[in-house]
């Protein structure tokens, strides 16, 4: 597709809801390629690229998540208006389930229609405590993934790949420290929040905290594992957008 922010490993083969995806703290557009795969063929999966990475190592990485959010915003509304009937939903893990609710916040104030659910997966709402990650250091960032798992302990350990790797990471984990909630109107869309069991990040119980920014529909769907929980349940995890979606659909 004609565009540096968007990715699309899959060809819709019908006119099924559009689901955009939004990566954690480090993660490419890439980290959905799997999951485009197991959602029905009818699906249009979009993920998004952010700078800095893969094939946009050579541009700066954001160290504010406002001025990514607003120009993820704005590349999205131009994509959504090629097919303006089609619905769509966002999904969003870790860092990008806080991109993902405050680019729904923008979309909400635009002339096109808003998402029709929001699924927000390994992170508690905008408000919930997280740790100062803008004042960790290299060290303290790769500790911090490390526990978190989801990414190759050899790619870590290879300084080569290092290179290429921290310095998104080190935007990123910026981003996510100097982030503070501004305060909205909730959004009267529907929201599943995502977690595993036991991830060391957030508890179940924060997940449930993405309850008091929406005037919509609520779930929360718990599932076995970590921080990473999704990898290892995809076939579950595209059930539950699968579902999300439909029960919109015929509402609506």
């Amino acid at each position: 597709m004609n565009s540096t922010w968007l990715r699309r490993f899959t060809k819709a083969t019908g006119d099924g809801p559009r689901l955009v995806c939004f990566p954690h703290a480090g993660g490419s557009a890439t980290a959905f390629k799997e999951l485009a795969h197991v959602l029905p063929a009818n699906f249009d999966v979009v993920s998004v690229q952010y700078p800095g990475r893969q094939d946009r190592y050579g541009e700066k990485p954001f160290t504010s998540l406002a001025p990514l959010v607003e120009a993820v915003a704005e590349e999205l509304t131009r994509e959504l208006a090629t097919d303006p009937r089609r619905p769509y939903a966002l999904f969003g893990h870790s860092m990008g389930a806080l991109v993902a609710f405050e680019t729904a916040l923008l979309l909400a104030q635009g002339e096109l229609p808003g998402p029709r659910r929001l699924f927000l997966s390994g992170r508690g709402g905008p408000e919930t405590g997280s740790l100062p990650y803008h004042l960790f250091g290299d060290a303290e960032v790769l500790d911090d993934v490390r526990r978190l798992g989801g990414t190759d302990r050899s790619m870590l350990a290879d300084p080569d790949l290092l290179e290429l790797v921290l310095p998104a990471l080190r935007a990123d984990y910026k981003a996510l420290g100097t982030y503070s909630w501004r305060g909205a109107e909730p959004l009267a869309v529907a929201v599943t929040a995502l977690s595993g069991d036991s991830d060391p990040m957030m508890t179940v119980e924060d997940a449930g905290t993405w309850r008091a920014y929406t005037t919509g529909d609520f779930d929360v769907k718990v599932f076995s594992g970590g921080h990473f929980y999704l990898f290892d349940h995809l076939d579950k995890v595209a059930a539950t957008v699968t579902e999300g979606l439909l029960t919109e659909a015929a509402a609506s």
